[in-house]
Formats: structure tokens, C-alpha cells, sequence
């Protein structure tokens, strides 16, 4: 059996804690707790940096193995909005093997055909053949008769159903949330009561079956009101958010600005406030990278024609360690965050350095200072936070304690 000790560490975990001094061991791709080094293990002196959970990134579109690689990142659950899209089981059988053995992705099937938001998919084919959640997608399912057999079936077969909120009748064509810098800009914007007119009727609906429901984004104040009140009743949702909704507010798209066009849009600054407050109280879930990475011809283009999304993986891990500096969160919550209710959401037994769970590790230096460059990305660098200043970098990565160069 082959036994690997990583010593001269600080231990990072979102349910022990932040630990200094501890050794910890992982025999055979496991982690079995820590103690002294073992005769005969091979020793990886972690030169007093942080360990923690390899980051599982939910709400991913796009497989990008050396932007993971680069942002720490061992787990992904992919979006359906794939081509083809992820509603067969053949096509979700073939995303889940194509990134192993160093990143494991994990599919989102669709959850109707074609995700059109009309006909159910073939849910459990597509979990039998390796999806891990069902989902919108891009989009909201505005026929409410379809979105209530969505939950119901999926709560049938023990799924959580992970939702795009935006009422589709407001904010079909928007760009940008209505306010002062929409118009200022004459841009086609949507209020920000679209979210949560949309999780609203979710909400209610995820009540009544009795399905679990993650909202992928939310980025309103009403919006987190609605989590809060429905976590209350006892509601079994789960909400997530980018850094980019936690960072930046519409003022971003001023010079008309395709890189931080996103879905949702931006909001304005009460409600990026609203977001802040709601990591540090609990109600934010998950914070994933959104990874949507798009090349220059689909953003050098007017505002309006461009692209919605951002390239995220290898910005999540500083802008994310920017709440702990603030004081927000502690870095054992900001893993829980990144790994433990990602992997929740997706049914995996990971996310943590309990004894038992599989040796998915990251090493990272939360103190190392670097710029933001788009240009220097793994992927395509159309970031909104090009030229920002950041702390916090990975430095090592294993998956089931197999080092990934």
C-alpha cells in the first residue's frame, strides 16, 4: 500500500477547521486522518502553506482541464448547455469520462429535450449513465405544468433540480439590469425583480413536491429574502453565486463593456451589498466560477450582440479569498462554500479532509500577490477583472492523491 504524508502545513477543512502543525496522511488515493509519518511513506513538505479540499466548481459550461488545473480545481459539474445538449445518455456517458484521470466532471443532464422547456428528458437513463443533478440550463422553463413534473420526477428519483432564475417574459431580451447606468447607455435591460419573480414560483413549487432545488445564481436583495424565508419552512434549496455578482456592480458595463456582460446581468451596488451579506449569514451556498469562456469574436462586438459570460476557473480561489480578508467568512467556511455544498448539491462523498474521503487536495498560498491578465489565461481571457489586483494562488493539485502536473 502506498502511504504519502503532507507535512509542515496549515490543514484547511470546512468541518475541522483550520488546523497548524498536523501531518496529514492519504494511503492509497484516501485520506485516513493525520499523526505521525509512517515508515517508508513518501513525505511532501507543503513548505508551510494551506491544504484544503480540491475545489468543485458547480455550474460549469465549458471543459477546460488546464484553466481548472491553474485555478485548483478537481471536480466540475457541467452544465447541459453542451453541443449536443446533455438530455442523452450516450452524450452524458462520454462528458463524464473525457476529463479523467485529472478532472472528473460530473453532468448536469437537461432536464427537458433539447432543454426547449417543453418535454421531459430521460432523467434517470441520464442519471444511470453518469449525470449527477438535472437542470435549465441557460434558461428558465417559463410553463409552470412542466416545471412542476421537472421537480416531481427528479424528487422521485432523489435529484436536485438546479434552475436558472430569470423570468423569461421580462427578460428575454435584456442586457442589463434596468437602472441608471442601462439607461445612461440605452442598453435593453430587465428590473431585477425577474429573479425574483422566477424563484418565487420555484420556490413554491419545490415546496409542494418536496424536490430539491439549487438556484444557481442568486444576485438580488428580494431574491435572497425568498432563500432565506424558504430555508425557514424548510424548503430543501440551496442557492449559489459567482464572484463576479459579489465584486462588481453594473457600473462594470459602463464604456459599454462586452467582458462583463453576463446571465444574469450585473446588478447595482445595494444589491451586490445585499450578496455580500448574504455569504457572511449562510444564505449563499455555493460560490462557483460560472465558467463561460468566449473567444474575441463572440465579445469584440456590441454590446448587445456579445456573448453573455465570463472565463472564471482561474480567478475563483483570490476573488473568493477576497471575503476572508474582509473578514466576511473564515477560510474553513470559504471551503465549504467552494468544496463540501458543491459536492452536496451533486450527491459526492468529498469536499472535506475527513478520513474516508478521497485524497482530492489542493495546495495554495493565500498571500500571493498577482495581476489579473486575460491574455494570460489557459483559456479564453474574457474576464472582467482584467488588471485587477489579487492574493491567493494554487500551487499543487492531487485527485485521489495522484499529482496533477
Amino acid at each position: 500500500m502506498s502511504v504519502t504524508a503532507f507535512t509542515n502545513a496549515t490543514l484547511i477543512c470546512p468541518v475541522g477547521g483550520e488546523i497548524k502543525g498536523q501531518t496529514l496522511l492519504v494511503e492509497d488515493g484516501v485520506i485516513t486522518g493525520t499523526g505521525d509519518v509512517p515508515e517508508g511513506a513518501t513525505v511532501i513538505d507543503c513548505g508551510g502553506k494551506m491544504l484544503a479540499p480540491g475545489i468543485v466548481d458547480l455550474g460549469v459550461f465549458k471543459v477546460d482541464r488546464a484553466a481548472c488545473r491553474a485555478g485548483g480545481i478537481v471536480r466540475i459539474g457541467l452544465m447541459p448547455d453542451q453541443s449536443p445538449v446533455l438530455d442523452d445518455p450516450g452524450v452524458v456517458q462520454r462528458a463524464a469520462l473525457i476529463g479523467r484521470p485529472d478532472l472528473w466532471i460530473h453532468p448536469i443532464a437537461a432536464a427537458t429535450r433539447s432543454l426547449a422547456g417543453t418535454d421531459l428528458a430521460e432523467m434517470a437513463v441520464c442519471i444511470s449513465a453518469g449525470a449527477k443533478a438535472v437542470g435549465t440550463g441557460r434558461g428558465w422553463i417559463a410553463d409552470t405544468g412542466v416545471m412542476h413534473r421537472v421537480l416531481a420526477y427528479a424528487g422521485d428519483l432523489g435529484l436536485t433540480v438546479i434552475s436558472h432564475a430569470e423570468d423569461g417574459g421580462l427578460a428575454a431580451d435584456a442586457v442589463a439590469t434596468e437602472g441608471e447606468t442601462a439607461s445612461r447607455l440605452g442598453l435593453p435591460s430587465a428590473p431585477a425583480i425577474a429573479e425574483s419573480l422566477a424563484i418565487a414560483r420555484d420556490l413554491m413549487l419545490a415546496e409542494e413536491t418536496g424536490a430539491k432545488l439549487h438556484i444557481r445564481q442568486v444576485t438580488t436583495a428580494s431574491g435572497f429574502d425568498l432563500i432565506r424565508a424558504a430555508k425557514r419552512r424548510g424548503v430543501k434549496v440551496t442557492c449559489g453565486i459567482t464572484p463576479a455578482h459579489l465584486h462588481l456592480s453594473d457600473i462594470a458595463v459602463t464604456d459599454f463593456r462586452t467582458y462583463a456582460r453576463l446571465s444574469p446581468p450585473l446588478r447595482d451596488e445595494s444589491d451586490r451589498q445585499a450578496a455580500l451579506a448574504a455569504v457572511a449569514d449562510g444564505t449563499v451556498d455555493v460560490i462557483g466560477s460560472g465558467h463561460d469562456p468566449h473567444g474575441p469574436e463572440s465579445k469584440r462586438l456590441p454590446f448587445v450582440d456579445a456573448e453573455a459570460g465570463m472565463a472564471g476557473a482561474e480567478t475563483l480561489l483570490p476573488l473568493a479569498l477576497m471575503l476572508v480578508r474582509d473578514e466576511r467568512i473564515t477560510l474553513p467556511r470559504l471551503f465549504a462554500l467552494l468544496a463540501l455544498n458543491p459536492s452536496k448539491v451533486l450527491g459526492l462523498d468529498t469536499g472535506t479532509l475527513e478520513p474516508g474521503k478521497p485524497a482530492d487536495l489542493m495546495l495554495f498560498d493565500a498571500d500571493k500577490p498577482w495581476m489579473v491578465s486575460g491574455d494570460a489565461f489557459a483559456s479564453a481571457g474574457n474576464t472582467p477583472f482584467d488588471g485587477f489586483p489579487v492574493q491567493g494562488r494554487a500551487l499543487r493539485l492531487w485527485k485521489a492523491g495522484r499529482e496533477i502536473h
